[in-house]
This record gives structure tokens, sequence and C-alpha cells, in this order.
């Protein structure tokens, strides 16, 4: 769990990042606003278009880190989640791990006697 943990503090600190960032992208293509009376605003220094393609990355990149926690939140266990519970879980998914290394090993032999039936009947041929 703490791993899933670390992976959800890493993703959000990301999001802020984005959020950080986007908000700079924003100020950045805003109209600057006059106080004095002229009003005259400085020129933009970037290409709008450029702009409006980073807005574009942003809101992508934003939408994916909030799918990204979300489902690792859904990922945690629940609160209904008890130490009797997990055990109980981890009990028969150790069982049926043994069923299918059995199932394994029996598919091994039958291939090794298979082929050492090929064998002894292709040394009978000769």
């Amino acid at each position: 769990m703490a791993d899933r943990l670390s992976q959800l503090q890493d993703a959000v600190n990301q999001q802020a990042e984005n959020l950080y960032n986007s908000i700079g992208c924003l100020f950045n293509s805003s109209a600057p606003c006059s106080f004095d009376k002229s009003g005259k605003t400085p020129s933009q220094n970037e290409n709008p278009d450029d702009m409006i393609e980073h807005k574009r990355v942003f809101a992508t990149v934003i939408a994916r880190n909030a799918k990204d926690i979300d489902a690792l939140i859904e990922s945690l266990p629940s609160e209904d989640s008890s130490a009797e519970l997990q055990t109980a879980s981890m009990r028969v998914l150790e069982q049926e791990g043994e069923e299918a290394a059995q199932r394994l090993q029996r598919g091994i032999d039958r291939g090794n006697s298979l082929s050492l039936w090929q064998v002894e009947g292709s040394k009978t041929e000769d």
C-alpha cells in the first residue's frame, strides 16, 4: 500500500506542478490591464497560435493526470478491508497458486514422458 501512496503523492505533486505552469501560461498570454487612463497596453511577446497549443497541451496533461490520480485512489484498499480479510484473500491466492503449480508440473511430466517415448521409439527404429 505504501507504494501506491507514494505513487499518489507523486501524481498529486505532478498535478500541482502542471496547474502552476498552466497558470503561468495563462498569465503570459492574457492581455495586460492598464491602470492609467490612456488605455495603452504593451505588446504580446509570444505568438497567439503557440499559446493556444500550450493551453491545449496543459489541458490534456491536467486531465490525464486527474484520471491517473482517480485510478490510484480507487486502487487503495477500502476501510472495510481488515487484516483478517487480507489474510483470507492471501490464503485463497496461495491455494490457487499451488494448484496452478501442480497443473504445470503434471504438464511438464507429461511432456517429458512423451519426449522419452519418442526418443525410445527412434532408438528401436535404428
